[in-house]
């Protein structure tokens, strides 16, 4: 029988679950003295696979927020439609050997047709258009915008900072904010986008950018943030499991 469920956090928790203690079965949490379990890199068939390991248990899980708006679907089999099904298995398994066995092996037959195929010859030219890319250094600090200081380092720990698209992790100073960055820009461009995550929290801006800004190959921009624009994507506590069976219609 299939049966959907959503999840939910019940009682929801404001730990930090980079400072929690890996181990095999999770994250320990001193706070709480218990393992939090992360559900946010698993996918839909290893969680519904947990939710039916775990049913009726307490769980306090870490859960992407939009793992919470996904509805999933579990099959739930009893063991004698598992013996049933394994015998039914076994059965055709071997019905097939006789079968095959009594068979005898077919005379196989190969015939070869000529395609025909046609062919170019010559110098093989294309056109590209190259804009040109320069490298420039980015220097600046993050700021939140309505105190024009660093962002509060204890909600905002860790942070990881990439400006366009930029593969390397960029060092941020956490007590003035200050960051130095290498990118390369093409000298059309208008705009710059970067990233700010932390946490259970993530930021993706653009700013206006201007190539005559920049002087002597380095351009000073400082990053101001409003921290109300940050989106959480993680959330943590005990975890809801809500099941509803799907009702199966049958045509007439």
């Amino acid at each position: 029988m299939k049966k959907k469920f959503t999840l939910e956090i019940v009682n929801s928790c404001t730990e930090n679950f980079d400072n929690m203690i890996p181990n095999a079965n999770g994250s320990f949490c001193n706070s709480c003295v218990k393992n939090v379990i992360d559900l946010s890199s698993k996918t839909n068939s290893e969680i519904a696979r947990f939710a039916s390991e775990n049913k009726n248990k307490t769980v306090c899980a870490r859960l992407k927020t939009t793992q919470l708006e996904q509805e999933f679907v579990y099959n739930e089999t009893s063991k004698i439609n598992n013996f049933k099904y394994a015998a039914a298995v076994a059965a055709s398994v071997l019905l097939t050997s006789n079968v095959v066995g009594q068979e005898k092996p077919s005379v196989q037959t190969e015939i070869n047709s000529t395609k025909s195929e046609h062919f170019i010859l010559g110098k093989v030219a294309y056109n590209e258009t190259a804009e040109e890319q320069v490298s420039i250094v980015v220097k600046g600090k993050i700021i939140d915008s309505k105190t024009n200081k660093p962002l509060d380092k204890k909600m905002y720990p860790k942070i990881v900072f990439s400006i366009n698209g930029s593969e390397s992790i960029i060092k941020v100073n956490a007590k003035t904010g200050d960051f130095t960055a290498s990118i390369k820009i093409l000298k059309t461009d208008k705009t710059i986008g970067y990233t700010i995550s932390s946490g259970d929290y993530f930021l993706s801006k653009t700013l206006e950018f201007d190539i005559k800004s920049v002087k002597e190959n380095v351009l000073q921009q400082n990053i101001e943030v409003d921290p109300e624009e940050f989106r959480k994507i993680y959330v943590m506590g005990g975890l809801g499991i809500n099941y509803s069976e799907i009702k199966v219609t049958k045509e007439i």
